[in-house]
């Protein structure tokens, strides 16, 4: 994408989790579009377009967000020397956002939430929920990924603007593919307690039960914490034949096995926008869903199967009706696809997202001066 003249100026200091794909697709976006990018995070890692990468107390201590702030300014004030940035980004508002709001420079600060930061960590903790209040009002622009958010964030009465910008799916590596006779039932979320893995594997074992003859597979994607404790579980199910663990993969053979599917399961019990949900359905796979206001914005009857947080029933017929009715999930699988090259492209969100940028730069009305922290 080439360079327009006022893009040239777009140098964007982000404080982000380099590890995490969603960051390095983001940065790739920026990048692609014409800003320059530095990423400040805890984890080192490798982030494709990134002009440097800082890796500031490295470690899974949770004080360190707070004990780090001294470091992080100092920091800062370095890369504003060399790099001058005209914007700072912060991703996931109780940790990399804190540190956006409190790093000290006198730039436009966009604070992007991920989801529990918003909706969990603050229900549990006074001391977080003024984190988030503080960091909220501090920002000079607020995205989410799903309405829920929104609404919750406008709980705070920030004075910043606050859009919907979604992760996205790039709909043009995950496409339509085509799929085997087989039943093949895919899970891309992370196998942490919140995504209900263990509820899918005893809601695809009923499955089972109920429909022998299908010779159905499930695929888990995604990898994490749990892998011994549903591996333990998959044993005590006699599902070893039926049940393969792929753990974290790339988009391309993420994309195949999305392909070799034709449902796709996402039941967590807290949720923004999936990502995963995203490009199932753009792949042309109905959703089975558990029932939050981010799926509901995007699954409907015409689409997939809303059902109860944690309900293995609901699931289990959920799967009976996707098997018993192939033509009707192939037609919910075509409109979910409709759905998504209309309403959330990543091509489409990014470029949301990088005139949200340029009007921030360049406002045609001058923004709100909002007292910083200092960084003495």
């Amino acid at each position: 994408m080439s360079r327009r003249p006022d893009d040239a100026a777009v140098r964007i200091l982000f404080f982000a989790d380099a590890s995490s794909v969603h960051t390095r697709r983001w940065v790739a976006a920026a990048v692609e579009r014409g800003a320059e990018a530095i990423v400040i995070t805890r984890q080192p890692a490798e982030v494709p377009g990134a002009r440097e990468v800082i890796a500031i107390a490295p470690g899974n201590d949770k004080l360190t967000w707070f004990k780090a702030l001294l470091k992080v300014r100092q920091v800062a004030r370095e890369v504003a020397k060399r790099f001058k940035p005209t914007l700072v980004h912060g991703h996931y508002v109780t940790s990399y956002g804190l540190w956006a709001a409190m790093c000290g420079l006198k730039v436009p600060t966009v604070l992007t939430a991920w989801g529990s930061d918003i909706l969990v960590t603050p229900r549990r903790s006074r001391l977080m929920r003024a984190v988030v209040g503080w960091s909220l009002r501090h920002a000079d622009l607020i995205t989410a990924d799903s309405m829920d958010m929104l609404d919750e964030i406008a709980r705070y009465h920030p004075s910043a603007p606050c859009h919907q910008i979604l992760w996205g799916a790039d709909t043009d590596k995950f496409v339509p593919g085509n799929p085997g006779e087989d039943f093949d039932v895919i899970s891309l979320r992370t196998w942490e307690a919140n995504y209900n893995i263990d509820l899918i594997l005893e809601a695809f074992s009923r499955f089972l039960t109920l429909r022998p003859q299908s010779h159905a597979r499930l695929h888990l994607l995604g990898g994490g914490p749990m892998q011994s404790a549903l591996e333990a579980r998959v044993q005590e199910l006699r599902l070893l034949q039926q049940v393969r663990f792929h753990g974290r993969v790339g988009d391309v053979e993420m994309v195949n096995a999305i392909q070799r599917s034709k449902v796709s399961v996402s039941v967590p019990t807290s949720d923004a926008t999936s990502v995963s949900v995203l490009e199932s359905m753009a792949c042309g796979l109905p959703i089975i869903a558990s029932d939050l206001p981010a799926n509901r914005q995007w699954i409907d009857d015409k689409g997939g199967w809303i059902v109860p947080v944690r309900d293995v029933d609901a699931v289990t017929q959920a799967l009976v009706t996707a098997y018993d009715h192939p033509m009707q999930a192939a037609q919910m699988g075509l409109y979910n696809r409709e759905r998504i090259e209309r309403d959330a492209s990543r091509r489409g969100q990014m470029d949301a997202m990088w005139r949200l940028y340029q009007k921030l730069l360049h406002p045609a009305v001058p923004r709100i001066k909002r007292h910083r922290a200092s960084a003495r």
